[in-house]
């Protein structure tokens, strides 16, 4: 257990309110601060043109043509939104079992990044590096006798990350959980000519019940069914396991990291920031993001104010970022506008 502060003072000569009743005062000695700095917007892409479709179970998400994700994109950049991070809605004639689709150097998210950089939008785009949208078993990997095949699953991924490299991606964001992958991308990058594409790493991803949501969004809960992921995802009940696994991808070359869900895990960015002292983010998943805007549109909560409060919370624990639905609005609001 770490050292109890021992505090100088007692009431009534010392009185903590005192630092707390002028807005000034407050202001002056608070210990974190929530900036447009910190925020990257996740976004959905679908085929198409001029189409925005609703995502139900995610009030103010939206599933964009390319067309349209330029026009939020370019939004984004204007509040002064660092990053934008990508997942293509891949049509379901497409998803095959091996997942191939993830290679094609002209699958949506490949279109996508060359579009974005097209524009000159000076703005960091980040590619998810997974086989879930692109499996007909909504798996992260390539299924063999219904078990994911690490090893064969790595091949994959190492190629799949070099086309989004290729096509505009600033970072690669490993989130399928293999072992070894991050490794096994790095040298693929490096070997392909892309030295500079860092990559942030999901290395330390829970099987989580909070991605229902997002599995809706991009279309692969349909597929998955009653399957789940707990042979590669992390178990909830751990934080020394996910240590190892932080510690593993930074050794295997990871510049950041990730943890993923977010509000439920404060503690394991705690842990992990604190451990490694590496840049460390955090994602605010989509059950979070539905959970407080459907108690905000009962009237239970005030949906600005939970908003910047659980991403306050995020730099509090030690995140350096957050990626979150609520980037646009939660800009908007720290900008004043």
């Amino acid at each position: 257990m770490p050292d109890v502060p021992k505090f100088v003072g007692r009431f009534p000569q010392l009185r903590p309110r005192r630092n707390r009743r002028h807005d000034w005062s407050r202001r002056l000695v608070r210990e974190n601060r929530l900036l447009v700095d910190d925020l990257i917007l996740p976004t959905f892409v679908i085929d198409g043109e001029n189409v925005v479709e609703p995502v139900s179970s995610m009030p103010g998400v939206n599933r964009l043509t390319i067309d349209r994700l330029i026009e939020q994109i370019r939004e984004a950049k204007d509040l002064g939104i660092p990053a934008v991070a990508i997942f293509p809605v891949t049509p379901s004639k497409l998803k095959t079992a091996d997942g191939r689709e993830a290679t094609n150097p002209d699958n949506l998210i490949c279109r996508s990044l060359r579009a974005i950089r097209d524009t000159g939008i000076e703005i960091g785009l980040i590619a998810d590096v997974a086989l879930d949208p692109y499996t007909s078993h909504g798996q992260d990997g390539v299924l063999r006798d219904g078990y994911v095949a690490n090893d064969e699953s790595l091949d994959v991924l190492a190629v799949q990350a070099v086309v989004q490299a290729t096509a505009g991606s600033n970072v690669i964001a490993p989130s399928d959980m293999m072992d070894g992958r991050v490794g096994v991308i790095r040298t693929a990058l490096d070997a392909a000519g892309h030295n500079d594409v860092a990559i942030m790493s999901y290395a330390a991803k829970y099987a989580s019940s909070f991605y229902g949501p997002f599995r809706d969004a991009v279309g692969s809960s349909g597929t998955l069914g009653q399957g789940d992921k707990r042979t590669y995802q992390m178990d909830p009940a751990n934080i020394d396991e996910a240590l190892r696994e932080v510690g593993l991808d930074i050794a295997e070359g990871a510049d950041m990291v990730m943890i993923k869900p977010g509000m439920p895990y404060l503690d394991v960015i705690q842990r992990v920031r604190r451990t490694f002292g590496v840049p460390t983010f955090a994602y605010q998943v989509s059950g979070e993001y539905a959970m407080l805007n459907a108690a905000a549109e009962r009237g239970w909560l005030d949906r600005d104010s939970v908003m910047l409060e659980s991403l306050l919370a995020f730099k509090r624990a030690g995140s350096d970022g957050i990626l979150t639905y609520f980037a646009l609005d939660a800009a908007r609001r720290l900008n004043g506008s």
